[in-house]
């Protein structure tokens, strides 16, 4: 019993070692990303940074374009987006559930926000960052049809809209595109953003009664 105790202590230990060391190399790519822009940034300078060896960033992230995956991804907690969208996915109401959307927007871009000047001034350079950003816009895109298919069975989608059509401006205008206009460059706040986000979202896809 003793044994196993030690093994799991062990366990523990590596797994938070691990963690600390992703999160020192993430915290020195994003200091060298803003100072440098990205094509400046090499791994031995992110490695140099975050005091580890450089196949260590190889093995957790596999290239300088992982990290900023990485980077991206961990802005908004799992834990968090998950619950919202389990949120999303109880939600009987189709205005109610739209509102979730648009606050799964508002807080994955706020929390983006520090980060979206590096991504955005990347994505324009090099063929593997747009194909970064398409691959981002994909996910989110394949995880806003579960909202579309419950508008569909519930029959509240304006009838001139298309399941497909429907999906699509959910996805153009819960975008970040639209965040970055309003809120980063005229100086809206989130909540504004999201208050408005909401009732086009509504107006846009779900029929009157």
């Amino acid at each position: 019993m003793s044994g196993v105790k030690r093994r799991s202590y062990k366990s523990n230990a590596r797994e938070a070692q691990a963690a600390q060391t992703k999160a020192r190399i993430l915290n020195s790519a994003k200091n060298l990303f803003d100072s440098l822009g990205f094509e400046y940034v090499t791994i031995e300078k992110i490695a140099q940074g975050a005091n580890v060896s450089i196949p260590t960033i190889y093995s957790l992230f596999q290239s300088k374009l992982g990290v900023l995956r990485a980077l991206m991804d961990s802005a908004l907690p799992k834990n968090q987006f998950e619950a919202l969208v389990e949120e999303s996915i109880l939600e009987k109401s189709p205005k109610k559930r739209l509102s979730i959307s648009a606050k799964i927007a508002r807080q994955m871009y706020d929390a983006e926000r520090l980060k979206m000047s590096i991504f955005r001034g990347v994505a324009v350079l090099a063929p593997e960052l747009r194909e970064l950003e398409k691959e981002r816009e994909m996910r989110r895109y394949n995880r806003q049809e579960v909202t579309i298919k419950a508008m569909v069975k519930e029959n509240s989608l304006i009838k001139e809209l298309s399941a497909d059509k429907a999906r699509d401006i959910l996805w153009a205008l819960t975008g970040r595109d639209i965040y970055r206009m309003f809120v980063i460059e005229q100086g809206w706040t989130s909540d504004e953003y999201e208050e408005w986000l909401t009732q086009l979202l509504i107006v846009s896809l779900i029929k009157e009664k």
